[in-house]
């Protein structure tokens, strides 16, 4: 199942790490620190044309991370990807 994260970008419920509220996790001075690391990596990817709500961390099948930042919300995206749970399409 494929999880919509803002602007037509789709990924793999299987390789969401995880989804994090950016007002409240960017408090933390580790969070900061993980976020510019990654940008400066190169492995971050805007999908908000709005002011961002969330960023979701993702590796895929090769174990390269991946860091998406949002428009949506981290509690809909969290629940976007549970839907999957609840209509029994998770395999």
């Amino acid at each position: 199942m494929f999880v919509h994260l803002g602007q037509g970008r789709v990924v793999n419920e299987k390789d969401i790490i995880g989804i994090f509220d950016i007002e409240s996790s960017t408090v933390v001075s580790n969070t900061r620190i993980f976020l510019n690391k990654a940008e400066k990596s190169g492995i971050v990817t805007n999908v908000s044309l709005e002011m961002p709500k969330s960023f979701i961390v993702c590796s895929d099948k090769l174990k390269r991370n991946r860091v998406y930042i949002s428009q949506i919300s981290s509690s809909v995206l969290s629940r976007r990807r549970d839907l999957t749970d609840i209509l029994g399409l998770k395999k």
